[in-house]
């Protein structure tokens, strides 16, 4: 059923209002990607290529060198099953149950991305309509591809002797970090990281980053798995 006019435009609204700070919040990013396309050798308009039709943040930095370096498709595709698989349990509770149409919903899960999932958290989210959730992943994909554009083209006007742009993704894992600890306050979970990041240096320095993560995932399924063998002998 099509939505009356003017409350067609109070969803648009309301998720352009719901969607903003995560807005904000991504444009210094994009701009840095855009940077970092320009300066590792790539034409401009491959910034705003990889951020539309990858759309998945740290992956797409990541993707710039890899691109640059040639790898491998099979690492490739490995380092993006390792680096998105925490899109398997945002899709528990993102109410796609709202998003009606075939067309729309695989456009739905595609722009499914840790800011998006961060404004939908709220239970509230389960009642909105498919206009609204719609509008947010629009909304925030268009700023993404605009802010790594402006990126680029500002690129190429800074001198090749400025240096350092790819540290961004770095700087952005490093903040995540410090927030997931101060959320869960986990001093054995923490240790466990490094641990799998000095062991992932160590075993592949060329993957380091590949191993690491593989590493670091079977061993929170292995701490999951002990943690519930023992509640049911508890």
């Amino acid at each position: 059923m099509q939505q009356p006019p003017d409350a067609f435009r109070e969803e648009v609204w309301q998720g352009w209002r719901a969607v903003l700070p995560a807005c904000a919040a991504v444009l210094p990013l994009g701009l840095a990607l855009g940077v970092l396309v320009v300066q590792t050798g790539f034409a401009w308009w491959w910034g705003p290529v990889i951020a539309l039709f990858i759309f998945a943040g740290s992956l797409e930095f990541l993707m710039v060198g890899m691109l640059a370096a040639v790898a491998p498709l099979s690492q490739i595709a490995v380092s993006a099953l390792l680096v998105n698989f925490r899109h398997v349990f945002y899709a528990i509770s993102f109410p796609l149950h709202r998003v009606h149409g075939r067309g729309w919903k695989v456009y739905s899960t595609y722009a499914l991305t840790d800011e998006v999932y961060a404004v939908t958290a709220d239970p509230k989210a389960q009642t909105w309509s498919r206009t609204r959730i719609l509008s947010i992943q629009l909304i925030f994909q268009a700023v993404w591809v605009a802010s790594v554009c402006a990126g680029g083209l500002l690129g190429q006007l800074i001198p090749d002797s400025v240096v350092g742009l790819d540290f961004a993704i770095t700087a952005l894992f490093v903040v995540l970090s410090i927030d997931a600890y101060r959320a869960r306050r986990s001093i054995p979970v923490t240790i466990l990281a490094l641990g799998c990041a000095l062991a992932g240096v160590l075993i592949a320095p060329g993957d380091m980053l590949i191993v690491s993560m593989a590493l670091f995932v079977a061993a929170l399924i292995g701490s999951y798995a002990v943690s519930r063998a023992r509640s049911a002998r508890a």
